[in-house]
């Protein structure tokens, strides 16, 4: 078990404010758009990693540099009306996270230089022609590659009783989870394990059979732009259940959730600010490679384990980041 870093630079504009500085000479325009909500406090961490990033390379709030920032708290519609008011402004970049949100800001502009985190396959859901010559507009960094769906069917497999079924859990309409079941599905059958869906609702309610017998199953949630709600009905699904689960990010695990495994996307924001800081300085967004993930974490609940009478493999805690007590 090791103790985590935390975020703690949630933004420099306290020390230089804003309106003050809003008609210097030389201030520099950029945005943010996230897909969840202003009060997630992932959306925070996740920003204060990006405005750390930003200062570390000489861009402060306030000072030189003017952030617009847009939460799109999951819905398809304000994405797409916070895409249409950030082409109007016009700002130098664009943060943005998710293909779904991406995708609708792609519509919305193919001018003003955009940088992506967490989109899983830019390439085959049409973003971008290549990951290392993007063009365009556009480039980033990626959260996910083929081998990490069949890691998280190891995890279950390693964890489970008599694993014969993955239930795949993710939000409806989201582009990337085509590539990510086909993985999935592929990485199952290899150990003789059948696959099925779980939609997300908006409301945090599931497409679910009511009476269904979960024995046997596990169940991969995928990244998608879920609400604190979602996160926690998810949790509460599988721990009710009873259906070992491996999640995509650390605060799932955080949350109550058996396991999580996948690319640390705090990480990706601050490295985010390089990319930004190098358009601002000249460099075009298309001549940029898109970057593969490089820093991934394994988090092991061991508390829900306990909870869910699983016994988690001693090899499995030895080679996690974090095991929660």
């Amino acid at each position: 078990m090791r103790r985590r870093e935390f975020i703690t630079v949630l933004g420099a504009a306290a020390v230089w404010p804003l309106a003050a500085h809003s008609q210097s000479k030389g201030i520099r325009r950029i945005a943010s758009m996230a897909s969840i909500a202003e009060n997630d406090p992932v959306a925070q961490a996740r920003l204060g990693a990006f405005r750390q990033g930003l200062i570390q390379v000489g861009w402060i709030e306030g000072r030189n540099i003017q952030i617009e920032y847009r939460y799109a708290e999951g819905s398809r519609e304000k994405m797409s009306s916070i895409a249409d008011e950030l082409a109007a402004l016009k700002p130098e970049v664009i943060l943005v996270n998710g293909a779904p949100a991406l995708a609708t800001l792609l519509r919305a502009t193919h001018s003003i230089p955009i940088v992506f985190v967490a989109v899983s396959d830019p390439v085959n859901d049409g973003f971008i022609p290549s990951m290392a010559h993007p063009g365009g507009n556009v480039t980033g960094f990626t959260d996910y590659e083929s081998a990490t769906s069949g890691k998280w069917v190891q995890l279950l497999n390693d964890v489970s009783h008599g694993l014969s079924n993955v239930l795949v859990a993710s939000t409806p309409e989201n582009p990337s989870t085509s590539g990510r079941l086909k993985a999935i599905e592929a990485a199952a059958e290899k150990i003789g394990v059948k696959t099925s869906r779980l939609l997300v609702k908006s409301s945090g309610e599931f497409d679910e059979e009511t009476n269904a017998d979960w024995a046997g199953t596990g169940m991969i949630v995928l990244p998608s732009p879920f609400t604190p709600d979602q996160r926690t009905a998810l949790i509460k699904f599988s721990i009710g259940h009873r259906i070992p689960a491996v999640f995509p990010f650390r605060y799932f695990a955080a949350g109550g959730g058996l396991m999580s495994y996948g690319v640390d996307v705090i990480d990706q924001y601050r490295r985010a600010a390089g990319y930004v800081d190098r358009i601002l300085k000249g460099e075009r967004p298309g001549d940029l490679p898109v970057q593969e993930p490089v820093k991934y974490e394994l988090v092991v609940n061991s508390k829900t384990a306990k909870i869910l009478g699983l016994e988690i493999p001693v090899a499995l805690q030895q080679i996690a980041d974090e095991v929660i007590e």
